[in-house]
């Protein structure tokens, strides 16, 4: 699904190759979005893309990796393609990450910073549950 999605969207976006150059791009794509730099600390990027007309931003790496925050002490699981449609401070119809809570791996579907100071960042699910974490803890480590 994921795969399709970046092909529907592909014609018309800005698509960097190689790891070196998609973590730059990534990183510059958050920091212009006003969002964590560390917000996506994918391991050996193939693919990074974001079509500024639609607004879809995507991440392809060559194997699934599993991030920990250590500053919140959470777990987070990144597919080999993540999908997210992106804004000024916001991700929405996000696919390809999960958050681990308790003993359970659950989908991301959203995240936004929405205090005016921007200190504070809020990632939602699917099924309405939220979480509210300080922005400071998904800046580069």
């Amino acid at each position: 699904m994921a795969q399709q999605l970046i092909e529907n969207n592909r014609q018309g976006a800005e698509v960097y190759t190689g790891h070196d150059l998609c973590k730059k791009k990534s990183i510059e794509i958050l920091q212009e979005l006003h969002l964590p730099r560390g917000l996506l600390p994918l391991i050996d990027m193939e693919e990074v893309g974001y079509n500024r007309s639609t607004g879809l931003m995507w991440l392809k790496q060559r194997k699934e990796t599993t991030h920990n925050f250590k500053r919140i002490g959470r777990n987070v699981w990144y597919a080999k393609e993540v999908t997210a449609y992106v804004e000024d401070r916001k991700m929405a119809r996000i696919t390809g990450v999960k958050a681990k809570e308790l003993m359970l791996w659950i989908g991301l579907s959203g995240m936004a910073i929405e205090d005016p100071e921007g200190k504070k960042l809020t990632f939602t699910t699917s099924t309405g549950i939220a979480r509210t974490f300080p922005a400071s803890a998904f800046e580069l480590e």
